[in-house]
């Protein structure tokens, strides 16, 4: 039996949106913690201390997955977001934050797995596979934009001590989700072998499996340099002030929605490979205009605040867009591992770039920030040709 996407869509978008919430809040908690005398070194660091339980988790919540299902895995993980989001308003020192997003972070590689497998057991063509995924992914864009609009204007108000106290609500809907997760019905696939995972591993120790997972690296990369750090870098180097920066930022939330979800209306009419390769096209052309705003016209021009964020109309499919083109074609009882791989890749994107911004900003090095995120992109764009190259020829 297949589910029709319909039916499984909305408690899975209500996933990402939570899981977004809770994950890119970290550009608001630098802003705050940065007036609290807490360098930005610290700061960088406390980005790995949610991605790195990412990565060492998602091996090992694999064999759980299979055993409990997807379903009741993920319901697990939303009520652990649920319970810590209820004790972040109460906890006031700072390596409680450490452990809150490691915690974050390991619960958010096992729903990840859950719900790329749900999908790829419940779709199987490949580009209603990358519509569905486009959809769900879409919600995440939208958590980055409820998180820096919501919190911002809480910032901003008479009430901005008490911005934690915002959390309660991400807790509320970790229980609505709950609640529909547990009434819908959808198919899954349990690995029946009790082989070792890391034997299991050496089915996927191939060239084009290596390069998708580079791509992968390099596009959170990427997106990591805008999510977390673009508000300090509005606020540092542009001199706006931080509900602004939050607010501006939202913008590239809202243009990344509007390319998932603008992806998922039209993909089935184009090539896969030729639609991301014009995507990054565009995200480089965007670039070189803010360079050369920067470099030959004024290097805090304010028209940077609005040009920036359209680059998310381009920059969002990309992920949604390689995932499903690969995932369609692993085996339904190894989407979970292979899902964990994309998890550990994802999350060590994430990890290196933080810390790489966090020595651009500690240096006060913000005039190379379009510079550097350009170069990344275009390390993209050659790995990416590569791979598609290398799929092709097979």
């Amino acid at each position: 039996m297949i589910v029709k996407p319909s039916k499984i869509s909305l408690p899975l978008k209500l996933t990402f949106l939570i899981f977004s919430m809770v994950l890119n809040c970290m550009g608001l908690v630098i802003l705050q913690l940065s007036e609290e005398k807490i360098t930005y070194g610290e700061l960088g660091l406390l980005e790995s201390f949610k991605d790195l339980p990412i990565a060492f988790i998602s091996l090992f919540a694999v064999s759980f997955i299979n055993k409990t299902g997807p379903k009741k895995a993920l319901i697990l993980a939303l009520a652990i977001v649920g319970f810590c989001c209820c004790l972040l308003p109460f906890v006031k020192v700072f390596w409680f934050y450490k452990l809150w997003f490691a915690i974050i972070g390991a619960c958010f590689a096992i729903g990840k797995i859950c719900v790329f497998g749900i999908i790829r057991n419940n779709i199987s063509d490949e580009k209603s596979l990358a519509k569905t995924m486009n959809n769900v992914e879409a919600s995440f864009m939208i958590g980055i934009f409820l998180v820096n609009t919501g919190f911002g204007w809480l910032i901003s108000s008479q009430y901005s001590e008490f911005w934690k106290f915002g959390f309660l609500l991400i807790a509320l809907l970790s229980v609505l989700t709950i609640f529909l997760l547990s009434k819908i019905e959808i198919v899954e696939s349990r690995s029946m072998e009790s082989k070792s995972i890391f034997s299991e591993l050496s089915g996927f120790t191939i060239p084009v499996v290596a390069l998708f997972l580079a791509v992968v690296f390099f596009i959170v990369f990427v997106e990591q340099g805008f999510n977390s750090w673009l508000p300090s870098f509005y606020r540092n180097h542009l001199k706006v002030n931080s509900f602004f920066a939050l607010q501006a930022t939202s913008f590239l939330s809202i243009f990344s929605y509007a390319g998932r979800t603008a992806t998922a209306s039209i993909i089935k009419k184009f090539s896969l490979p030729r639609y991301y390769i014009t995507c990054m096209a565009l995200i480089i052309a965007l670039l070189i205009i803010i360079l050369g705003i920067q470099y030959f016209d004024s290097e805090d021009s304010r028209f940077l605040l609005f040009l920036f964020p359209v680059i998310g109309l381009f920059l969002s499919p990309l992920y949604p867009v390689i995932n499903s083109r690969m995932i369609a074609q692993v085996d339904k009882d190894k989407i979970n591992l292979f899902t964990s791989l994309i998890v550990i890749f994802s999350s060590l994107g994430s990890s290196v770039s933080s810390i790489i911004m966090a020595i651009l900003f500690e240096k006060q090095l913000l005039n190379y920030y379009p510079l550097y995120i350009l170069s990344s992109v275009i390390l993209l764009f050659v790995i990416s040709f590569i791979y598609f190259t290398v799929t092709n020829r097979k």
